[in-house]
């Protein structure tokens, strides 16, 4: 069928740089150059191009660029190009629209709108140069009191806890859903900087069994890859109830990305979709989670701290509080920027709250109810740099979740084509010739040096503000202040203004 839409990107190419190597259609997932041999030119196809940028990237003489159609439609408010296309897509194929990677609405992002004090004079800074700065962070049940022998030795008997050296982990992205070599980087670089990868909901290889010390195994509605051994091998057992891109809704990785490998990791036939449930049919309250939660714990001996993952949603506080009851060691809090490989359009743009209300809500519930030290906090949804995770910190989070930045780190550039499974970069795809852009050694070395550079500069944060340990930051708002935003914001943030 005809399209009515035209090229959302402008292919560019200069004529007298171009010297016809075909770099450009060789690296090209998505078809977008070809050669045409009538009259030895390489020629676009732009309706392909999904501004990926790898063609740019690769060009050896930097004879392309790739840019934004700048085609205009009559200016309209609530008619935007955006809504017309969506609706003249349909129209088309009469399916429902999918996308990749996080909401793209320009709703606000509370991050931007808080900063953070700084010590002056009566407070002195510290210089992490120079002194010695706490990062390290346990997860898991603390308990309401500590009692210790003669000697000074611990007598109260801990829950499980997990050490991490930094407060930030890399956040669940199945197999399948993104590439076997995606997975290594991510277990190697967590192996070597303390941290924790999470396997999503799609099983581990058996290539991965070695890094389970830096490990979180996760259960979903769809049990794919879950078994005894799978559980036993993860430091943290991960229960998904919901993602902050897709709340309420299931899991799906099309028939195509079902190759072989992950066939035999998720336990199902090769080729077919792998479709979770929207619920787990076992949980329709909090007293079922309680029974899936203790499930877990028997099935581990009581040896794993067991995590609990919802969407932020605007009852999130009140479910925390059940989830910490029915046993949670972790609750997990994914918001409305949350990524995903695949998700309807519709569901990741209106669906779910921003990630800084819901734990702003959920902590200062747990907090009120007496029963915050029962369960860490972490946080996920479009977490982007070392101040994003300080401003988390302060607002209640014990430490936080990135996909979307890890993606980044390995050379994502955000095209949303995730679900296609012709990801250019070698990320989101299962498609061999494509995995193998992605060198693991290399991207371990990538997400090391990201998780490295915020720690420094999480250290620097903390020494102008005259603190040396993150435990002195954590859930302390009176280290931030609003800018920009109304009294019932700043209620719900417990922040201060600026300036009060």
């Amino acid at each position: 069928m005809k399209t009515y839409l035209p090229s959302r990107f402008m292919v560019e190419r200069d004529k007298d740089r171009c010297i016809r190597c075909q770099v450009c259609v060789n690296q090209c997932s998505f078809d977008a150059h070809y050669y045409d041999c009538d009259d030895d030119t390489i020629r676009a196809r732009e309706d392909n191009c999904v501004g990926c940028h790898r063609c740019v990237s690769f060009c050896p003489t930097n004879a392309l660029n790739v840019r934004q159609n700048p085609l205009e439609y009559k200016s309209n408010f609530n008619w935007t190009s955006q809504a017309i296309e969506d609706i003249t897509k349909q129209a088309e194929t009469g399916g429902v629209l999918l996308t990749g990677m996080g909401n793209d609405k320009d709703y606000r992002i509370y991050w931007d709108h808080l900063v953070l004090n700084a010590s002056q004079v009566t407070n002195p800074s510290i210089d992490p140069l120079r002194e010695p700065m706490e990062l390290a962070t346990y997860l898991g049940r603390k308990p309401n009191e500590v009692e210790v022998d003669s000697d000074g030795k611990l007598k109260t008997k801990l829950a499980p806890q997990v050490r991490i050296e930094i407060p930030v982990m890399f956040s669940a992205m199945s197999y399948g859903a993104v590439s076997l070599n995606v997975h290594k980087s991510l277990a190697r670089a967590a192996t070597q900087m303390g941290t924790m990868w999470n396997t999503g909901e799609g099983g581990l290889h058996p290539d991965l069994y070695q890094y389970g010390q830096n490990t979180t195994v996760q259960t979903a509605s769809g049990r794919f890859g879950v078994h005894a051994g799978y559980l036993s091998a993860g430091r943290i057992v991960e229960i998904k109830i919901g993602q902050g891109a897709k709340p309420g809704i299931g899991g799906h990785l099309p028939g195509e990305k079902v190759s072989a490998e992950v066939s035999r990791t998720r336990m199902i036939p090769e080729g077919t979709d792998a479709l979770s449930p929207a619920p787990h049919h076992d949980i329709y309250s909090i007293e079922d989670l309680a029974q899936l939660v203790y499930a877990m714990k028997e099935a581990t001996n009581y040896t794993k701290p067991i995590s609990v993952k919802i969407a932020a949603v605007h009852n999130a506080a009140a479910i925390a509080s059940g989830m910490v009851r029915a046993g949670a060691d972790i609750v997990v809090l994914d918001g409305l920027r949350g990524s995903t490989g695949a998700a309807p359009k519709v569901i990741r743009d209106n669906v779910g709250i921003p990630i800084e209300l819901a734990l702003a809500a959920v902590d200062t519930r747990l907090r009120q109810e007496g029963i915050r030290n029962q369960a860490s906090i972490v946080v996920a949804g479009g977490i982007r740099n070392s101040g994003d995770v300080a401003k988390a910190i302060a607002l209640g989070a014990d430490a936080v979740y990135i996909a979307t930045s890890a993606l980044i780190a390995l050379g994502c550039h955000v095209c949303q084509q995730c679900h296609t499974g012709k990801c250019a970069w070698g990320l989101c795809t299962t498609d061999l010739a494509l995995t193998k852009r992605i060198n693991p050694d290399i991207g371990a070395r990538r997400l090391s040096n990201l998780l490295r550079s915020w720690s420094h500069e999480l250290k620097d944060i903390l020494g102008a503000m005259g603190l040396n340990a993150l435990e002195s930051l954590r859930g302390n708002r009176l280290h931030l202040r609003g800018i920009g935003l109304t009294d019932k914001e700043l209620e719900i943030l417990g922040v201060k203004m600026a300036g009060s």
